[in-house]
């Protein structure tokens, strides 16, 4: 942008979305190849929203982990930060332990079919409660804001679903309920059926996923000049798919259509939108369990071939604000 003749870097946001380990992989791909195509730290956003998997990539850009940093763990060379390496190194089982016996949110379901919520919503709603063990995601919140408090970025914005009523909750923003780092992060990757829901000032949160791909709406009324989203469970080439690809296609079919009213909402408001998603390449890396960490090389190894092109076509295809 140019004000009274003096060049000033464009206002940005950066929204990570959902998708698992494997989305948790290509993401970090997807953010080196947007540092390399623009030569602008993501750490540097204006605001940074992020859901489920992309909520836990946020908080370490939020708290000052460099993409590098990222890069190098995921890949676990030998320079990579040994805390980051570890973390990424023990990710959830690829299938969830046994539930319990109660539906994860029944109240969801019913405001499902008088349409106050989204179907997805609803559908996830009558998901069997999780048992899994979100350690690994309090102990990475721990190091990052110790004492119960939140990452050194101001404007770190977590995801969650609220249980009874299915509206998000951005944790950390000035009107959500205050909750630790360690909560808000498990609550934002709390996904109904593996995991169980946080409790967050009296209420109960799980992943904001079933609820929006990425709540890249939700800055809309921000004003900002650029919002750069990142969203592994949205496609524009799903190809074709088999066996457990059937049914992860059904859901990024979903997720899309999602993603796609969000971008219309924040071009309405004049913020130019770069959206960077999987190619055809990286969804046959992914295969349908988007849980798999078996999977996780080949998909950095294909993401950071892929998203090269994707970013660079995003970036050519997509129109400068007016200023």
């Amino acid at each position: 942008m140019t004000v009274h003749g003096t060049q000033t870097p464009p206002s940005r946001g950066l929204v990570l979305g959902c998708g698992g380990t494997l989305g948790t992989a290509w993401t970090v791909a997807a953010l080196h190849s947007i540092r390399q195509a623009t030569a602008w730290d993501p750490r540097d956003a204006d605001v940074l929203v992020g859901t489920s998997a992309g909520a836990e990539l946020a908080a370490l850009l939020g708290a000052g982990v460099d993409v590098g940093e990222l890069l190098a763990a995921q890949l676990a060379t030998a320079s990579a930060r040994p805390d980051l390496a570890r973390h990424f190194a023990h990710p959830p089982r690829r299938t969830p332990p046994r539930p319990a016996l109660m539906l994860s949110a029944p109240r969801l379901s019913a405001h499902a079919l008088t349409r106050a919520v989204p179907a997805l919503t609803g559908l996830s709603g009558l998901l069997p409660r999780g048992r899994g063990d979100a350690a690994w995601l309090a102990a990475l919140a721990d190091r990052l804001a110790p004492d119960g408090g939140w990452v050194s970025h101001p404007a770190t914005w977590l995801a969650a679903t609220d249980l009874d009523t299915g509206r998000r909750t951005l944790f950390g923003h000035p009107d959500a309920p205050k909750a630790a780092l360690r909560d808000a992060l498990r609550a934002s990757w709390a996904i109904p059926g593996w995991f169980p829901p946080v409790r967050v000032d009296g209420r109960l949160y799980a992943d904001g996923g079933i609820s929006s791909p990425t709540s890249a709406d939700l800055l809309a009324d921000r004003g900002l000049d650029e919002v750069y989203i990142v969203a592994p469970m949205s496609t524009a080439a799903p190809g074709r798919r088999s066996g457990l690809g059937r049914a992860e296609a059904v859901l990024r079919r979903v997720m899309t259509g999602i993603l796609n009213a969000e971008c219309a909402a924040l071009r309405a408001a004049g913020t130019r939108v770069i959206r960077v998603e999987p190619t055809a390449a990286d969804l046959d890396a992914m295969g349908g369990n988007f849980m798999d960490p078996r999977r996780r090389f080949a998909v950095l190894e294909t993401a950071l071939r892929t998203t090269r092109a994707t970013v660079r076509d995003a970036l050519t295809a997509t129109p400068l604000p007016r200023t």
